[in-house]
């Protein structure tokens, strides 16, 4: 056997002072508080109580959660069937919308590499789809139990205390029906997003448009063996099955994931040393625990809003979003606070906060570094206690971000795909210029 070079003991010295740094972040768990379960071990990945996972669950919220035939209740006529949750949570955006402000109906195109979804031309802004906040991840969403930046859909965990805040009549009214996050906001979300909508559209709904198809029929069946024949295809059901399938988008195959699992090659030594910097005087892991790297917490840091970014399309000059969990709560406290991140598949992000206003991750872990409040409408006493100057170097830095950037990165998301509809259009879009996008999902024989 040949003595390891001085690289290599470097390196093993590395391993060891990360291992421990990870290990005392864990507590009681060590590392193993920080690994991911596959998503398709549907055993191993938290669940709602009320709405158990089964295989036969999530293949149906895979296939609705793209199926661009479901987008059934425009408000613009000539975009029906051409968008889908897939448009701002979708594989190549970490599941997100990859674009500063995400887009669904009314939107032109894919992206988001080459040519980013956009609104399409002639249509009138104040019809698009699209959110006053950045669309958060839907990845490694399964330990979140409220969902959004202002954590305003689930009722339990952080929420248990909130009915007072489900207003009916709004998309919070979810919350009444007693499920997590997840299951709430897709439920919500399916009429937020003009999709299904058994409510407010009687002749568009879950029922009368997926049971037209009999494989639609057939899965629903085996995804709610228990629900009744003639009400198993509904909204709620839909949307459980959705949120089902959220649950399985884990970035399990990530560097950082290899490496706790023993394969010390997994990460450079670059990497290595950024994530010393994290679980060490970066104090990154103080928020961003648990296998997702998140957080169940409201913070505020001061970040800008949307409408300071370029080509935004707010519809309300006094959207409460910007009040972040205060929105929700309306407590003075959370003002301007917003949910802790999951920090996988960073790199396929083009911008980064609330309201998008930093470029880039290096951006942001300057941003934390330096600790300076770029919002001069958030108030001094409402910023983050632990909002403090770091004093990181610039070789910190430089590591912290090629780990967060690279070693959090699952390059592999496109196995959570189907391989086509029941419906046999494209997705997740299927507008015209999505069609022809070569990053789009089209079976043969399809216009691309």
């Amino acid at each position: 056997m040949h003595a390891p070079t001085s690289g290599q003991r470097a390196d093993n010295e590395i391993d060891a002072a990360l291992r421990k740094l990870v290990d005392a972040a864990g507590g009681a768990s060590g590392a193993a508080a920080f690994v991911l379960p596959s998503g398709f071990e549907i055993s191993k990945i938290p669940q709602d109580p009320l709405n158990p996972l089964t295989p036969a669950k999530v293949n149906l919220g895979r296939l609705l959660f793209h199926e661009t035939a479901a987008a059934v209740n425009p408000v613009i006529p000539s975009t029906r069937g051409n968008f889908s949750c897939a448009s701002g949570h979708h594989a190549d955006a970490g599941f997100a919308s990859g674009l500063h402000q995400g887009i669904s109906e009314g939107g032109s195109g894919f992206g988001p590499k080459v040519a980013p979804r956009r609104p399409a031309a002639g249509v009138d802004h104040a019809l698009v789809d699209v959110q006053p906040i950045a669309s958060p991840p839907v990845l490694n969403a399964a330990w979140q139990n409220v969902m959004l930046w202002s954590g305003q859909f689930g009722a339990t965990g952080a929420n248990a205390a909130t009915a007072y805040a489900w207003t009916e009549g709004s998309p919070k009214a979810v919350n009444r029906l007693g499920y997590e996050g997840i299951e709430s906001q897709a439920i919500a979300g399916l009429t937020v997003h003009r999709l299904l909508d058994d409510d407010k559209h009687p002749e568009n709904t879950a029922a009368s448009i997926l049971s037209r198809d009999a494989r639609y029929a057939a899965l629903f069946a085996q995804a709610f063996p228990a629900a009744s024949s003639t009400n198993r295809v509904n909204q709620v059901n839909a949307g459980l099955a959705i949120a089902a399938f959220e649950r399985t988008l884990i970035a399990d195959r990530a560097p950082f994931q290899q490496w706790l699992r023993g394969s010390s090659s997994a990460l450079t030594t670059r990497q290595k040393q950024g994530a010393q910097v994290f679980f060490g005087p970066g104090q990154c892991v103080q928020c961003h625990a648990g296998p997702s790297l998140a957080g169940m917490q409201f913070h505020a840091l001061g970040l800008n809003d949307l409408d300071g970014a370029r080509n935004a399309i707010i519809k309300d000059a006094k959207f409460p979003e910007r009040l972040g969990r205060g929105s929700f709560t309306g407590l003075a406290a959370d003002m301007y606070t917003f949910k802790v991140p999951q920090l996988y598949n960073l790199k396929d992000h083009p911008a980064f906060g609330h309201g998008s206003s930093l470029p880039s991750v290096r951006a942001v872990v300057d941003y934390k570094n330096r600790a300076r409040p770029e919002n001069a409408a958030v108030p001094a006493q409402s910023l983050a206690a632990a909002f403090q100057p770091l004093g990181l170097s610039e070789a910190q830095l430089t590591a912290l971000t090629d780990f967060i950037e690279n070693g959090l990165y699952d390059a592999e998301l496109r196995r959570y795909l189907p391989a086509a509809l029941p419906s046999g259009q494209c997705f997740p879009d299927n507008d015209p210029a999505a069609r022809q996008d070569a990053n789009s999902y089209c079976p043969r024989g399809t216009d691309r």
